[in-house]
């Protein structure tokens, strides 16, 4: 059985009181958190107080408490996205609250691929504003930009995840960003 398809058996045994369960899933899904809070942190300045280790300690903390039956890896790596999003959306509200609105809050890069030409940073405030916006107008791309940059998701990831195509994913991508580049200028 391939990690997906695991993953999906342990969050349903899980789901079904089975604690054993859970000590078998922990480490793999703390392992993938941590894959996916790393790579959404290779953009970041060294100097960036929020580390990976801390935001996944703190989202699988959150993950293990919520009381949701899990349907598969598709929705808890969709459910992780929304938890790593709010945290760092949280975070950085804090931090711009501390510093008064200061220049310092935390940015993220948007893949420059993704972004033709584009290696401008956008405040991580900005952009969750722009796809709370986006999912008023079309929930998919919103959901698609969610996974990609807080969850850290891989085109192929996001396939498994979302059943759509790679062509279809790159077109609806692209046409996100496109729209929140336009929010953003």
């Amino acid at each position: 059985m391939n990690q997906g398809g695991e993953i999906t058996r342990l969050l349903n045994a899980w789901s079904g009181g089975d604690e054993h369960a859970l000590e078998n899933l922990s480490p793999i899904i703390y392992d993938e958190l941590h894959r996916i809070a790393r790579r959404a942190f290779s953009g970041e300045k060294r100097s960036h107080t929020l580390q990976p280790t801390a935001l996944v300690n703190e989202a699988f903390l959150k993950l293990v408490d919520v009381d949701v039956s899990w349907q598969d890896r598709a929705h808890f790596f969709g459910l992780a996205a929304r938890m790593m999003r709010r945290l760092l959306i949280n975070y950085a509200n804090a931090r711009t609250a501390k510093k008064r609105g200061g220049d310092d809050a935390i940015k993220v890069t948007l893949d420059e691929s993704a972004v033709a030409g584009s290696d401008t940073d956008f405040r991580l405030i900005e952009i969750d504003e722009a796809i709370s916006r986006l999912a008023e107008i079309d929930a998919r791309k919103a959901e698609i930009v969610e996974l990609k940059y807080f969850g850290g998701l891989t085109g192929r990831e996001l396939a498994e995840v979302t059943g759509l195509s790679t062509t279809t994913l790159g077109r609806e991508l692209n046409l996100a960003l496109s729209w929140i580049t336009d929010e953003l200028s």
